[in-house]
């Protein structure tokens, strides 16, 4: 038999993440998704546990841990309580913005903003996609000019995460063109600048104590430091970091494609119909086979994928294969599980009527599933030209 995927320090790790969800999430869930916004609160704790930056190097505050298995317990711990909201939002400071400081950032970008990260202080977001373009880098209209020690944004931005909450934003805009095509670069800009303004909070059809929003740059300048990685060469940072985000997605995927198979066993083996739990019927008995299956095998692929993370190999075909198909079976599981759940399932009062509208945003974010498999198809055909 292979080897576990977790060791022990895993598991103790997992049992203090697992305390802090139980006091600070689980009471709390229903509140936010009414109110449509997670407390600071939660964040601060997560935060003293030593929850948030794990990968942080130890001076900033952070755990100083490259293994992302440490990641994974949290995205599973916050998937069985049906948290996805702040799964993502946590996700957006640790494997995005964080990834971003970490590997780009300069000595005092890092001493700025990761402690405040680490302890749950600052929450961060990134702002790329806009109202025209989306998600097409390309197409950003968003603009950053030199002047003097400062950059001068200007533009608008949509579909942030964190949006009317963060503290700083890593925003992405043009600041140049070579060959007729579009350079990119990176600014932190804190949402305290004068000129930065938050638009609406978006209503959106699941995520809903998970702030989403429209951002806007009226002459916002920032000193020219808050430049991250090298001018020009977003588009190349945004590649190079995408393998990270994707695998994140996808492991959030993963958890919650497992915690709705758990909740499902469990429900249809209390619930009865006709005289006979539910589990006793040949095509529920079935399904859940089905499903369990296709989940343990797709385990199997994104623990491979993790490790490969942690030696440094995990690349951007592997990424856009895990995301793509990690997303589509979340989405397929969850509504499978849903329908076995019947008339309860679509009330929300039983987690699986939360989890099946957030799955849906999760074939979206981070690129499609059309544009995951036109990466996987171009890798290919690289490998067999004509």
């Amino acid at each position: 038999m292979p080897q576990p995927y977790y060791d022990d320090d895993h598991e103790a790790f997992r049992s203090s993440v697992r305390d802090f969800i139980g006091r600070d999430v689980t009471p709390n869930l229903d509140r936010w998704e009414e109110e449509r916004a997670t407390g600071r609160e939660v964040w601060k704790s997560a935060g003293a546990l030593g929850i948030l930056g794990l990968r942080f190097p130890e001076r900033f505050g952070g755990g100083g841990v490259r293994d992302y298995r440490f990641r994974c317990v949290v995205q599973e711990e916050l998937a069985r309580v049906g948290a996805a909201s702040l799964a993502s939002g946590f996700s957006i400071n640790e494997d995005i913005v964080g990834s971003y400081l970490t590997e780009l950032g300069t000595e005092e970008q890092q001493r700025d903003w990761l402690p405040g990260m680490a302890q749950g202080n600052v929450v961060a977001s990134i702002a790329m996609s806009e109202p025209i373009a989306g998600s097409d880098l390309r197409g950003m209209k968003t603009t950053a000019v030199r002047d003097g020690d400062e950059w001068v944004i200007n533009g608008a931005k949509t579909f942030i995460t964190s949006g009317y909450s963060s503290d700083v934003v890593l925003t992405a805009a043009r600041t140049g063109e070579k060959e007729g095509r579009p350079q990119l670069s990176l600014i932190l800009v804190p949402t305290t600048t004068p000129g930065f303004q938050r638009g609406r909070k978006l209503k959106k059809l699941g995520l809903h104590s998970q702030d989403t929003a429209e951002i806007a740059f009226d002459d916002v300048r920032v000193p020219a430091g808050n430049l991250v990685g090298a001018e020009g060469r977003g588009f190349h940072h945004l590649t190079a970091q995408l393998p990270l985000e994707r695998l994140s997605i996808a492991w959030r995927a993963l958890a919650a494609a497992e915690a709705a198979l758990d909740w499902t066993i469990r429900y249809t083996s209390e619930r009865k119909a006709f005289g006979t739990r539910i589990i006793d019927f040949q095509n529920t008995r079935f399904r859940l086979a089905e499903l369990t299956t296709e989940v343990e095998i797709t385990r199997s692929f994104l623990e491979q994928g993790v490790l490969a993370l942690n030696a440094g190999e995990f690349d951007a075909t592997l990424g856009a294969k895990a995301k793509w198909w990690t997303t589509e079976l979340q989405n397929r599981v969850i509504d499978g599980c849903l329908q076995m759940h019947g008339g309860y399932g679509y009330m929300d009062e039983y987690p699986i009527s939360r989890a099946y509208a957030d799955a849906r945003v999760q074939t979206i974010v981070g690129g499609t599933t059309e544009i995951m498999k036109e990466i996987i198809g171009r890798d290919l055909a690289s490998r067999h030209p004509s």
